[in-house]
């Protein structure tokens, strides 16, 4: 069955948008929330986007109940693709009236555009653990291996696999897409820390991307030797057993592939709720701990911020929560300094 010629416009504005895109080296994934987020506006509206009004989008932003950055994303992509249609350039106004008869026009402006004000947009409840809550996770992870360990179920495993992983990602500080596209060539000795052995520094080579740009690249250095140990009983008793020795990823799946963001997200889950912590709480949460406890522990903020790749210490302070005790801890060691230096002790 042929596509209506409103159809057929529209698919032919979305592939050269997709074009103009991907000559911005713009990633795919990328490209298609993009791309998904206009075909969801349109079924909305039930028009064209040369119909589109701005009551309509309007409409359809205050329906959704979406957290404040989500809007913002998909007032920024209904934007960029009206602002790609309406520029001359491309010739698509000229084109619309003579196949349709109406123009697409730009719909937002300041508005009816929610503001970008504050550092950090994420939802409230997504936090660092306290050391007890991490604790409490990484107990949970550790007996459901010793379930499937002594059950002699093959999925033991993956359950000792996704154990591990988890502990590098607070270990190292990582972002979940950065921890799945490990390899395990990615770990390296570290000239500093000769005691850590192979694992004094994780090479990260899949590090979030910025406007367009490679992946980022950083060397994490290893500051915690019980996850070094954890990643090394891995490599060493159980990465062998999956089969694919030549696979370089280091968490393979039962299939001998590399594990997805997805499943991680998703054991995540169950053992979030196994250990009894909040349900807002994401995988990412993990490496909001390991910065604010960096922090806690007296590290230099600076080699913080360059251990987890930010490029402005603003970035790290909104991943930082110090907890009262800490707090406490700085406070008398601040006001120890203070009096010792005016009676001269």
């Amino acid at each position: 069955m042929p596509a209506s010629p409103g159809s057929a416009l529209l698919e032919e504005m979305l592939a050269g948008w997709q074009r103009q895109q991907q000559a911005r080296r713009l990633t795919a994934r990328l490209a298609g929330e993009r791309e998904r987020v206009i075909r969801q506006f349109t079924a909305f509206s039930g028009c064209w986007p040369w119909q589109w009004t701005a009551a309509q989008a309007e409409a359809w932003l205050a329906s959704g109940g979406w957290a404040h950055s989500t809007v913002r994303s998909y007032q920024g992509a209904l934007a960029l693709f009206l602002e790609y249609v309406c520029d001359p350039r491309y010739g698509w106004v000229s084109e619309c009236g003579q196949r349709a008869g109406a123009v697409p026009v730009q719909l937002f402006h300041e508005r009816n555009t929610a503001a970008h004000v504050c550092e950090h947009e994420g939802r409230a409840e997504r936090r660092p653990l306290t050391r007890a809550e991490l604790q409490a996770f990484f107990d949970a992870a550790d007996d459901h291996v010793e379930k499937a360990a002594g059950s002699r179920r093959k999925g033991w495993l993956a359950s000792f696999r996704d154990a591990t992983l988890f502990k590098v990602v607070y270990g190292w500080g990582l972002r979940r897409r950065e921890a799945a596209m490990l390899d395990v060539a990615g770990f390296a000795p570290n000239p500093a820390a000769p005691e850590l052995g192979g694992l004094g520094v994780c090479h990260v080579r899949y590090g979030k991307a910025m406007r367009g740009s490679p992946p980022r690249r950083r060397a994490v250095a290893t500051v915690m030797p019980w996850a070094a140990e954890a990643l090394a009983q891995y490599l060493e008793d159980v990465r062998p057993r999956c089969g694919v020795p030549s696979h370089p990823a280091l968490w393979l799946t039962g299939r001998g592939g590399r594990i997805s963001p997805r499943s991680v997200d998703e054991r995540f889950a169950a053992w979030r709720e196994a250990a009894g912590l909040p349900g807002g709480l994401p995988v990412h949460c993990l490496r909001h701990s390991y910065i604010s406890h960096l922090i806690e522990d007296g590290a230099d903020p600076l080699f913080v911020q360059q251990q987890a790749g930010h490029s402005w210490a603003s970035t790290t302070a909104t991943y930082t929560t110090v907890g009262q005790d800490a707090r406490n801890r700085m406070l008398r060691s601040a006001l120890a300094r203070a009096f010792e230096g005016e009676d001269g002790r």
